[in-house]
């Protein structure tokens, strides 16, 4: 598509020479994976109908619209009309860039998920994101619904020793951590937000491939904002728990007699207790995965 960024750029409706979309979704109807577009908003605006009867042809699963960075009337107006476009275009919609979910996906169940939330891209530029603050979003920002956080960050450092890059960008959390936002952080779309060489040969893997987006019970188990979280969410018969702390160790007793009876089996994660330390992360590449 154009590359847009700012608003009043691009045509939706046309293509850019150097990408061969098409070639691109066939291959990934091959597959078994849908394909998402990004997309600044006012683009989306300008040509909504037709936008999306194209992504429709084509076979786009969804599109991620960004930048919208406001909540008046013509926006929130902006909001319905997409919503509704999208569900007639059988598209799923991720709003990025914009306020926060009012319940809108009772009506739309194809709007999965808001970003609303001061995620993982701000570590790009900044050491905002941290394991403090994260302890505090399930108790406000995720009462509103469901969050665009992009979790999954797997160049893991000391928070001492995390330096801010917008390539390649480290996270100053454990693995446990951020596999735990799986579970604590609900989104009905998740991310992988490392380069994708980060994930090979990486023992989380496994539970990255497995762990749902969409969940039949949640048990909020113990917590208090910015010190700790614990929640308990089941996909079916199987149970997923995260905790995540400040950065502060400590253990915790956590209340399991809302599991039926029964015999059960689990499987946890860990983390080294001292990660190792670098002043810098390397991009990733096919022979530096990690």
């Amino acid at each position: 598509m154009v590359h847009q960024h700012r608003q009043g750029e691009g045509d939706l409706r046309e293509l850019r020479k150097e990408v061969d979309l098409a070639r691109i979704l066939a291959h990934a109807k091959k597959k078994g994976v849908g394909i998402w577009l990004w997309a600044h908003w006012d683009a989306v605006d300008k040509h909504l109908e037709e936008v999306f009867a194209n992504f429709q042809k084509w076979g786009v699963a969804g599109v991620k619209i960004d930048f919208m960075e406001r909540d008046d009337q013509a926006m929130v107006d902006f909001y319905q009309r997409v919503a509704e476009s999208a569900a007639r275009h059988q598209l799923l919609l991720d709003f990025h860039g914009g306020y926060k979910p009012t319940g809108q996906s009772r009506t739309w169940p194809n709007v999965l998920t808001h970003e609303s939330v001061m995620g993982m891209e701000y570590l790009k530029w900044s050491a905002r994101t941290t394991a403090t603050h994260n302890t505090v979003i399930p108790f406000t920002r995720m009462l509103a619904g469901p969050l665009d956080y992009t979790p999954g960050g797997m160049r893991n450092m000391r928070p001492a020793d995390f330096v801010p890059q917008y390539e390649g960008p480290p996270v100053p959390h454990t693995r446990a951590h951020q596999l735990a936002l799986y579970v604590i952080f609900e989104s009905a779309l998740q991310m992988l937000a490392d380069d994708p060489a980060a994930y090979r040969g990486v023992k989380e893997l496994p539970f990255l491939k497995a762990v749902p987006a969409a969940w039949d019970e949640t048990r909020g188990l113990l917590g208090r904002p910015g010190r700790f979280a614990v929640v308990a969410r089941r996909s079916g018969s199987d149970w997923y728990l995260g905790a995540i702390t400040n950065g502060d160790e400590r253990e915790l007793e956590i209340p399991l007699d809302f599991l039926p009876a029964g015999g059960y089996s689990a499987q946890g994660g860990q983390t080294l207790t001292n990660p190792p330390r670098r002043t810098r992360a390397p991009n990733p590449s096919p022979d530096n995965p990690s």
